[in-house]
């Protein structure tokens, strides 16, 4: 049986210099631990050269106090707001790879674990918690860590899918009450309205749906319900989802893969959201080696992939991670979801963005990427880009075409100078 601690302090105890730690991450994230761990590294001068391995994570601001330097360094997979100047300021660092490629890493021992840190439900009358939920990566290093430290959280789902971890697997565990961290839906206005729209236009009945979390997929969904037969298989969702759910608009009944199942690898959300995929059989929370295997994804038809990005290039290029050379999130599961529906029979992979962005005064189709801009979707692999003024369908179009179709759904303010861009830098013929 597990060591009870009085504290994530406490809990923390089994930590060694040098080790590389997991940790859970979205709204999964064990804050208290990691707060627990940055109380840690500043009492403790034996305790240094940690490495702390992540996706993005919530409530881990502790870990960005300036005292930490040479301490601890963060390995981000994904770059969020705790992060970022972090990494931008060359004190943490980042790893471009798919999400569906970090499961792999843990298994193939090409990245060591040493401990994982995790935010649990309760053990039931068998002695299983679940990771709640956040599977993502978390299942893959808890097959290969060497110790498991754990925050059980009554507030914390029961989940079905692959999120059961023994109790008795646990080394150490700290039991709190906390709330997990809220993201309301984002509020809709005319331009993610529109976006929304266009890409709801484009979405057949029995479609099988990726989207993410924010105004645009939110706008999207509720343009759909008017739709039928409609699932979910997708990296992550929020509470857009459930008012489909609830009309029987996503029954998951056409899917090929988990028929009957909504089929993910972590949610964020509110409370709302929380409740529901608390003890849902019909929510499936799976290892995201799983969920955004392409070979896996392409077997659902009429996929339907909804991602966004930075900025798109007139040859169709797509920057997704980065502004210039500084990273803002992560490549994540784009790519993933964006070749497996464009394999899938009757999918469509979907870019959608607004037309600009500081305020209006910066157009985000480029005549070319910023110089260092990450390309996380190749010109080869795109295949349609929404915006507020409508669709610019890309694939098996020739650069001139392209160019076209985006300077067409670019804003109207800089139509001009993208056509003369076109002409001057691409040589092309608009």
């Amino acid at each position: 049986m597990p060591i009870r601690a009085h504290s994530p302090e406490e809990a923390l105890a089994p930590l060694q210099r040098g080790d590389q730690v997991w940790t859970q991450s979205m709204a999964g994230t064990p804050s208290r631990l990691l707060d627990g761990l940055a109380a840690r590294l500043l009492n403790d001068a034996q305790l240094t050269e940690i490495t702390l391995l992540q996706l993005h994570t919530e409530r881990a601001g502790a870990l960005a106090d300036p005292r930490l330097r040479g301490r601890l360094r963060q390995r981000c997979y994904f770059v969020g707001a705790h992060t970022r100047a972090l990494v931008n300021g060359g004190d943490a660092d980042y790893v471009p790879i798919f999400l569906s490629e970090i499961p792999k890493l843990f298994r193939r021992r090409e990245q060591r674990v040493d401990v994982a840190l995790i935010q649990v439900s309760p053990p039931d009358k068998h002695g299983q918690c679940t990771l709640g939920i956040s599977v993502e990566a978390t299942r893959a290093a808890l097959e290969v860590a060497d110790t498991i430290i754990a925050h059980v959280n009554p507030r914390m789902p029961r989940t079905h899918g692959e999120s059961l971890i023994a109790y008795d697997r646990l080394h150490t565990v700290f039991e709190e009450a906390v709330e997990l961290p809220e993201h309301p839906p984002a509020p809709e206005d005319p331009v993610t309205a529109a976006i929304g729209a266009h890409v709801a236009s484009l979405i057949p009945d029995g479609a099988c749906l990726q989207m993410g979390i924010g105004a645009i997929p939110d706008a999207a969904l509720r343009c759909l319900h008017n739709h039928k037969d409609l699932g979910v298989h997708t990296e992550m969702f929020s509470d857009g989802v459930l008012p489909l759910v609830h009309a029987g608009v996503i029954n998951n009944r056409r899917k090929q893969k988990r028929p009957g199942q909504i089929v993910t690898g972590f949610v964020m959300g509110t409370r709302a959201l929380y409740d529901f995929v608390d003890d849902n059989p019909e929510v499936a929370f799976l290892d995201i080696a799983y969920v955004n295997d392409t070979s896996i994804i392409r077997k659902n038809d009429r996929v339907v992939a909804i991602n966004s990005a930075l900025q798109v290039d007139l040859s169709g290029q797509v920057c997704a991670d980065s502004i210039g050379t500084q990273i803002y999130s992560g490549v994540g599961g784009q790519m993933d979801f964006m070749r497996g529906a464009s394999l899938s029979e009757g999918g469509r992979a979907i870019i959608a963005l607004p037309s600009t962005a500081a305020g209006g005064t910066l157009s985000r189709i480029r005549p070319v990427l910023d110089p260092g801009a990450g390309v996380v979707t190749t010109r080869a692999h795109v295949q349609t880009i929404v915006t507020e003024f409508g669709v610019a369908e890309l694939r098996g179009r020739s650069l001139s075409e392209r160019a076209r179709a985006l300077i067409a759904v670019a804003h109207p303010r800089f139509h001009d100078e993208l056509a003369e861009a076109a002409r001057r830098t691409w040589g092309l013929t608009i």
